[in-house]
């Protein structure tokens, strides 16, 4: 199934032209536990740095 994931960190592995973010799976952590009360409180574990 196609999925319609935007990202705008561009020194990201994953961003691909147009915002997009390839990777096959994301994976979102909050820092309070297992509920967040906004994105602020979130953190993407999928972010790999490009090498340059």
């Amino acid at each position: 199934m196609e999925q319609n994931i935007l990202c705008e960190v561009n020194n990201c592995h994953f961003w691909k032209n147009g915002n997009h973010c390839s990777a096959e799976e994301i994976y979102v952590v909050s820092h309070s536990g297992k509920h967040a009360a906004s994105s602020y409180e979130t953190d993407c574990k999928t972010f790999k740095p490009t090498e340059a």
